[in-house]
Formats: structure tokens, C-alpha cells, sequence
């Protein structure tokens, strides 16, 4: 049962089993699913940060038990790292705004956060490439996208500093 869970939850509920890029499809429902949080919805930012440490710390868990049982020490299926990388621009974009929630100038920020994750993730610069090469377990395979979902939250500060003093 639990090992079925876990599968369910490392592959986020089968689209890592997606053929075709299922890094993108996967950071795609991210967005999806945090824009309907955020915007349809309406839920209490504190109710989602608890949501999304949950789904950090339990993924080291769940990924390191999927690892142990394959050959493959990084394998594409795994795809809960694209949404916890994900997570943390458009977490950190929506508490930024507090209570002012536009979704049409939101969802130009996803827009962007999705673009400018998935270069960070697919480049890989350093350190994210570090970690993606050296550590062969959950903690490599989580934290390469930690760090290119912080690329992403650096990127859009020096976008919004030089947007304010040259524009």
C-alpha cells in the first residue's frame, strides 16, 4: 500500500510517466494547481506553506525508498522535485503581494516563473549541477531543484531592482 502511495506521489499522481517531458508537464500542474490555491480558491497562505513542507519533507522519504528499488539513481518518472522547486518562486511571489491578489498579473508571474524554472532545471548551472552529478540519492534529486527554483527567485529580484531604477 504504501509503497503504491509513494510511487503515486514521486511520479505527482502518473504524469511523470509521461513519455514526453515529464519535468515540463509536471512543473505545468504545478502552476495549474497553485494559481486554483492561490486565486480560485482563495486558501490562507499559511495553510498552503504547511501543505508544501509537508510535501518537501515527506518527498525525501518517498524518492529515497523509489531510488532503493530501481537501478536508475535519478530516474525522469521522478517528478515531485519539479514541484517543490516550482513551489518556491510562486510561494514566495504570492506572500510577496499579501492580501492583493491580481490573478491576471499573477498568472504573467507564473508564466514567467514556469519559463525561467525550466531553464534553471534543464541547464543546470552551478551549484544545481553539483548536486544533480554528486549525491545519487534523495537529497541530490530534490535539492537541484530547490536550488533552480531559488535561480528563478533571484533572476526575478534583479529583474524587479533594475526595473525600478532604470524603467
Amino acid at each position: 500500500m504504501i509503497k503504491k502511495f509513494n510511487t503515486l506521489f514521486v511520479t505527482l499522481f502518473g504524469i511523470g510517466k509521461i513519455n514526453f517531458a515529464p519535468g515540463t508537464f509536471a512543473s505545468l500542474f504545478t502552476i495549474i494547481f497553485l494559481f486554483f490555491c492561490f486565486h480560485i480558491k482563495n486558501y490562507p497562505n499559511g495553510f498552503i506553506l504547511v501543505f508544501l513542507l509537508i510535501v518537501f519533507f515527506y518527498s525525501f522519504y518517498a524518492v529515497g525508498t523509489y531510488i532503493r528499488e530501481s537501478k536508475n539513481k535519478d530516474p525522469q518518472e521522478i517528478v515531485i522535485d519539479e514541484f517543490i522547486g516550482q513551489s518556491i518562486p510562486i510561494f514566495l511571489y504570492e506572500i510577496g503581494h499579501g492580501t492583493e491578489k491580481l490573478a491576471n498579473e499573477a498568472l504573467y508571474f507564473y508564466i514567467y516563473i514556469f519559463i525561467l524554472f525550466r531553464f534553471f532545471d534543464i541547464k543546470k548551472p552551478f551549484p544545481v549541477n553539483m548536486f544533480d552529478k554528486k549525491l545519487k540519492n534523495s537529497f541530490g534529486v530534490i535539492l537541484d531543484d530547490v536550488i533552480a527554483g531559488l535561480y528563478v527567485v533571484l533572476t526575478i529580484i534583479i529583474f524587479m531592482i533594475l526595473k525600478s531604477r532604470f524603467f
